[in-house]
């Protein structure tokens, strides 16, 4: 049996090989496939490589410590890292307390959508009317407009990483079904 550890829940996931492995965390629901995730087998772990893993990560840390470089032309494959920006606050705010606030209104929120930059739950800061805009009249729904205006936008702020996201205001949802439907204009 193989054993594939959760990369976000941290879970560890055995699979039986009758069954194959698992496509999703069962815990927390996560995509187990590709640069998502790390698989570890039996012949992979052993006490010295444990003690080995150790000794290397303090080896690399220190290496790393004295490179200021975030773009290294031999690895086209670099991926620029996302730093939980909230800490550079920690100083002049209460780090507890700004989580807890931020636990309580995700839980009393109708939806969260996930940050993608860094995966938190987004907090719905508010609603930004949108007064005009240029609408699309697609040939397909007979030159109906898709979305009129005025409409609002759910403005989303990440905890984490201060990315924004907008998504359509429910009413505005509603209108905009309704004139995708054939029902706008009765």
């Amino acid at each position: 049996m193989d054993t594939t550890v959760c990369p976000w829940c941290h879970t560890e996931i055995v699979w039986d090989e009758e069954f194959g492995p698992e496509e999703t965390c069962p815990h927390c629901n996560n995509e187990l496939t590709g640069y998502r995730t790390i698989t570890v087998g039996p012949e992979d772990l052993g006490d010295e490589d444990i003690e080995d893993a150790d000794d290397d990560a303090d080896e690399h840390e220190a290496e790393d410590a004295g490179d200021d470089k975030l773009w290294d032309d031999e690895d086209k494959e670099a991926v620029v890292p996302i730093f939980n920006t909230v800490t550079q606050f920690g100083d002049d705010y209460d780090p507890a307390a700004y989580e807890l606030n931020v636990a309580t209104v995700l839980a009393a929120q109708l939806e969260a959508p996930e940050c993608p930059q860094c995966h938190e739950l987004m907090v719905m800061s508010g609603k930004q009317p949108v007064p005009s805009f240029e609408p699309a009249a697609p040939e397909a729904l007979n030159g109906q407009l898709v979305l009129e205006a005025p409409f609002a936008l759910n403005l989303y702020v990440c905890p984490s990483c201060f990315h924004v996201q907008h998504s359509l205001g429910q009413e505005d949802r509603i209108r905009f079904v309704r004139n995708l439907s054939g029902k706008g204009k009765e």
